[in-house]
């Protein structure tokens, strides 16, 4: 489906993400900042909304609801009225939906969560629960310790090697480097049965 000027809106998107994911944040003494250096006025937070109008004005800035707009606690942070997204790696989200950028699973116009960085697809999956019961756990280490203690016992009452033949030497064994007499004949030494 084509829409007339999505070229160019597409080319505004991937300008302005490629500025948000080319800024690093700054983690310095618990304060968290964006640098802002080649960011607009209007794509950085603004301050943490107090009022029911500056929430307002806030949730339209970031193309929300206002019953679905919530920013994050003004704990010193730094956040300010960014949005508090809900965490979502881009493999959990539908690859079914007709998305705007398919590749990255998003719509023009939705808003980037803040640690957006690590949710990408080339990043671990990790806003799924892993994480199974101890008692699976407990079954699993056991399990695994049993098998090796079974392989470590049945490896010490049948010892597996390569079999290996008497070391053969030339002349009889050394038989006169060995300490053998000179003047009497050796018995012949056979290696090998046909």
């Amino acid at each position: 489906m084509c829409i007339p000027g999505s070229t160019k809106m597409a080319s505004q998107v991937w300008r302005v993400a490629g500025r948000l994911r080319s800024q690093p944040l700054l983690r310095r003494q618990g304060v968290v900042a964006l640098q802002s250096r080649n960011l607009g006025k209007d794509d950085l937070p603004g301050p943490y909304p107090r009022t029911a109008e500056e929430r307002a004005r806030a949730a339209k800035k970031y193309n929300m609801r206002v019953e679905d707009y919530e920013p994050y606690p003004d704990d010193g942070l730094g956040w300010g009225d960014y949005p508090k997204l809900p965490v979502q790696h881009v493999d959990s989200r539908s690859h079914w939906d007709d998305w705007d950028f398919p590749d990255i699973r998003r719509n023009y116009g939705d808003v980037y969560h803040i640690e957006e960085d690590i949710m990408w697809r080339n990043r671990p999956q990790w806003d799924k629960e892993f994480n199974p019961s101890l008692k699976t756990q407990v079954k699993t280490l056991l399990g695994v310790l049993t098998v090796f203690g079974v392989l470590f016992v049945f490896g010490f009452k049948y010892p597996m090697f390569q079999p290996v033949g008497p070391k053969q030497y030339p002349y009889n064994n050394l038989y006169l480097e060995n300490g053998g007499d000179p003047d009497k004949e050796p018995d012949a030494v056979k290696n090998y049965e046909i």
